[in-house]
């Protein structure tokens, strides 16, 4: 079997990996939308005000909520938000749009779930480089450990972590900036991949504090320039933009005369690509949401919805409404033809953004999407980078693990640089497979988490309507494994010296 031939293999496992999971998370949202009486629309003005706080505790420490927020933005918004939105839409039609919406707004209580499990179950950090940078540490493999009592799992989750985002899920950052370089500047991909592989060894060597530092000033300046770019080339096409929206919601309910009979994909394509670029579910933010200092676990869990909302409503409806309003896209029957056929011979992906770009900057639009993907990209990678090193101390345990730490770096480095140089279908289809499963196993345990999350929900709405800035007291609730909470609680409660 050729490389074709196993790249072809992989991605039939991968969609029968991914094809039921995006169900699932739509349906947890569904639920935990419901547990909660739908605090992702309730709370907004809670998520605005806790991106203000910058509280540390008594004895400082901690990422601010705003710092948090800005690592786990680097994780969620990566060349997903671009390439990934082309591919609903060629799969399922501009109709993918509206349930990527729907996905977002409801599935993000997910997300909610996670961040609120991470912060309970987080943990004082040991590790050297993570006191300098003055966090805590927690995440998927610790509510799977103190939260369900699952140590095995949760060390089985770590493991997969430290692989997939050391050493595979790269891949799909640097295979696409390499393509979008090659397209735009005709550069051959081992000219993205030494540039990408030197910027990444010149912020990962420099520790936690320096990977937080670059996130925090490229992450929102590329997200506002992005959207003021996508709102330019709307405003530059504004004509189309009624129809536009009708076609958008009749090719979503499956009444629109040529894309009527794609509305199941347009609901499977939607739903699958909102959780792939927002990672919602498959657990990525946690250790972002688990290094924020905050009073209450509710509070980061009302900060990680709102990194969905930005993700999913803002970077990834700006992306497809570009493509729809400018016309720039296709649409496949599924059978190899197309039901849509705006660019002839224009492959699926950034392209179809770049496309769109020329519509206001005509000649310029390759260049402003293989920037965008650069530099999306880039920090992307340093989320993953920070991801599988948390899921890395985890499994240290408090050793300091120097070598393991060094074999870490280097991987992440050889596959940011092989990455872009290899078969791109089969960097996809691998990548997909091993976050697969990370997914499910997450997926699992958050619903036998759902009592949990419910609890703490409650006790944040309590304190809330009493008026009261919601403190959290794991014993109280009989809640066990909080050791951080209950650390926290015991020095505020001893007598202060005199």
């Amino acid at each position: 079997m050729g490389n074709d031939g196993f790249a072809e293999l992989l991605s039939g496992i991968s969609d029968a990996i991914w094809a039921p999971m995006a169900y699932v998370v739509l349906g947890l949202g569904v639920a935990y939308s419901f547990a909660t009486k739908f605090v992702q629309f309730r709370r907004i003005p809670d998520m605005l005000r806790q991106l203000r706080e910058t509280h540390h505790g008594e004895e400082g420490g901690g990422l601010t909520s705003f710092q948090a927020l800005v690592l786990a933005l680097a994780s969620r918004v990566g060349v997903g938000s671009i390439a990934g939105v082309a591919t609903a839409v060629s799969a399922g039609g501009p109709g993918a749009l509206v349930w990527m919406a729907v996905t977002g707004l409801v599935g993000c209580t997910v997300g909610y779930a996670e961040a609120t499990l991470s912060q309970a179950f987080k943990r004082q950090v040991q590790d050297e480089d993570r006191r300098k940078a003055n966090e805590d540490i927690g995440g998927m493999p610790y509510y799977i450990k103190y939260g369900l009592k699952l140590p095995k799992i949760g060390a089985l989750v770590a493991v997969l972590g430290v692989i997939g985002y050391g050493f595979i899920f790269p891949g799909f950052q640097v295979s696409t900036i390499a393509s979008s370089a090659e397209l735009a500047f005709n550069l051959p991909n081992w000219v993205p991949a030494v540039v990408v592989t030197a910027l990444i060894a010149l912020v990962i060597f420099g520790g936690t504090t320096r990977i937080v530092k670059v996130t925090q000033a490229l992450v929102p300046a590329l997200a506002i320039g992005y959207l003021v770019l996508a709102l330019a080339v709307i405003f530059i096409n504004i004509s189309s933009v009624p129809q536009a929206v009708v076609l958008i919601f009749q090719s979503a309910v499956g009444i629109h005369p040529v894309l009527g009979g794609i509305a199941g994909a347009a609901v499977a394509w939607g739903v699958r690509r909102a959780v792939f670029a927002s990672s919602n579910g498959l657990g990525e933010a946690t250790f972002a949401a688990a290094a924020a200092r905050t009073s209450h676990p509710g509070k980061q869990g009302l900060v990680q919805t709102f990194s969905i909302y930005i993700d999913v409503l803002l970077i990834c409806m700006a992306t497809g409404l570009m493509m729809v309003v400018s016309g720039k896209f296709n649409v496949a029957d599924g059978s190899g033809g197309y039901l849509v056929n705006n660019l002839p011979g224009v492959p699926v992906g950034a392209n179809w953004v770049q496309e769109s770009i020329d519509t206001l900057l005509p000649g310029w639009g390759a260049g402003f999407v293989a920037v965008a993907v650069l530099l999306f990209g880039f920090t992307c990678l340093l989320a993953y980078f920070y991801v599988a090193n948390s899921n890395l101390l985890y499994l240290l345990d408090g050793k300091q693990g120097h070598a393991w730490k060094t074999v870490l770096k280097i991987g992440t480095m050889a596959i940011v640089f092989f990455g872009s140089i290899v078969n791109a279908q089969l960097i996809w289809a691998a990548g997909d497979i091993g976050l697969g499963l990370i997914a499910w196993v997450n997926l699992i345990c958050l619903a036998f988490l759902f009592p949990l999350v419910r609890k703490i929900y409650g006790d944040y709405e309590r304190q809330r309507k009493l008026g009261l800035d919601p403190t959290f007291d794991p014993k109280a609730l009989g809640i066990e494994g909080a050791e951080f909470w209950e650390h926290q609680n015991e020095k505020s409660a001893s007598p202060v010296k005199q």
